[in-house]
């Protein structure tokens, strides 16, 4: 992965007058960098609610200290050290982590695993709009497609496996292209310290995520994307688990964070399928939209004494070639606004 290049040269005039107290020209300042740093806090914290957050603190610490700043380091650097801390500070005090969210009680008992971790995975998709405002700046396919790729649920779900400053370090150095001087800046570190810890964190990435010979993920809206979706949609929507199985990858995982427990193989996810999301008949309507560069689905369920059908979650797709590779499924019916999504829908 290579770094996102500057949004462009800090306006000397603008600056002057920030440090004075003009808030208008600190707001034209920081307004080119406000989505990569909220991407940035997202891929630390994997909740983009916290990422915002986070956002508005280093906004509030950034306008609270621009009369201090020297310009020693560009203003977008200064801008990445003031959130990566605030990032830290946040994981540290474990503000992510409320009782409320420590574990998801289902309607009936789950099938054993194919695997359980040790503690909830926190993590949350992202909105592809909100990826499109960085990824359409920038020169070129390639570009655009390795910030997708620095988004997508595979690796941040690896990234949670990371320390908290391993992660910080990564980020900084292996996606936005920092380098080990100014990370070490930014840190308050030594740059042998810095290339430890990366040294550290790739080794565990390259355990979490061997597949480098998988099959190429379709582009994003292509003819072979659609298709795969346009099946998977229909089979789901008809409780066809048969179909459905028949469309995933021999290592194909279904995971529902913060849950713990996951399902590996088609028969594992076949059988969570008929006895948990699909029993009794259930049926959904999908709506489709797209999260963390990937195809996702608003899920509703029917309400057989009304015409409503109310939200059960996200479900997001994860592809390999012309098979599905993962399935993950978000509860939290409180992330759907933040895709255009509504709480409830009349029958269709």
């Amino acid at each position: 992965m290579r770094g996102t290049p500057p949004a462009g040269d800090t306006d000397p005039d603008a600056l002057q007058r920030a440090r004075g107290g003009d808030g208008e020209a600190f707001r034209r300042l920081v307004e080119p960098y406000r989505r990569e740093l909220q991407v940035h806090c997202y891929r630390i914290l994997g909740s983009v609610q916290d990422a915002e957050d986070v956002l508005q603190e280093t906004l509030l610490a950034a306008w609270r200290g621009i009369g201090d700043y020297e310009g020693r380091a560009s203003l977008r650097t200064w801008l990445y050290r003031i959130a990566t801390n605030r990032c830290l500070n946040a994981l540290r005090a474990g503000a992510r982590r409320p009782p409320h969210a420590a574990a998801y009680r289902t309607e009936i008992p789950m099938p054993e695993p194919s695997h359980r971790r040790e503690e909830p995975s926190w993590l949350e998709p992202y909105p592809d709009a909100l990826i499109d405002e960085i990824a359409d700046r920038l020169p070129g396919p390639e570009a655009r497609y390795e910030v997708r790729e620095s988004v997508s649920l595979a690796f941040l779900a690896a990234l949670q496996r990371l320390p908290a400053r391993q992660r910080a370090v990564l980020v900084l150095r292996d996606v936005l292209g920092f380098r080990a001087a100014e990370v070490a800046a930014m840190l308050d570190t030594t740059e042998n310290a810095v290339t430890m810890a990366l040294k550290r964190a790739r080794a565990v990435l390259a355990r979490e995520l061997p597949d480098s010979g998988r099959e190429s993920t379709p582009l994003p809206d292509s003819p072979q994307e659609r298709r795969i979706v346009d099946a998977f949609s229909r089979a789901l929507q008809a409780g066809d688990v048969d179909a459905i199985v028949a469309m995933l990858r021999n290592d194909a995982w279904l995971t529902m964070p913060p849950v713990p427990l996951e399902y590996q193989g088609p028969d594992a996810i076949g059988h969570f399928l008929a006895t948990v999301a699909l029993r009794g008949g259930r049926r959904y309507v999908l709506i489709p939209t797209r999260a963390n560069g990937q195809p996702a689905f608003g899920c509703y369920v029917r309400d057989p004494g009304t015409p409503l059908l109310h939200a059960h979650g996200l479900l997001v797709l994860t592809l390999a070639g012309e098979r599905i590779s993962a399935l993950t499924r978000f509860h939290d019916n409180s992330l759907l606004p933040m895709f255009g999504l509504p709480r409830s829908l009349r029958g269709v």
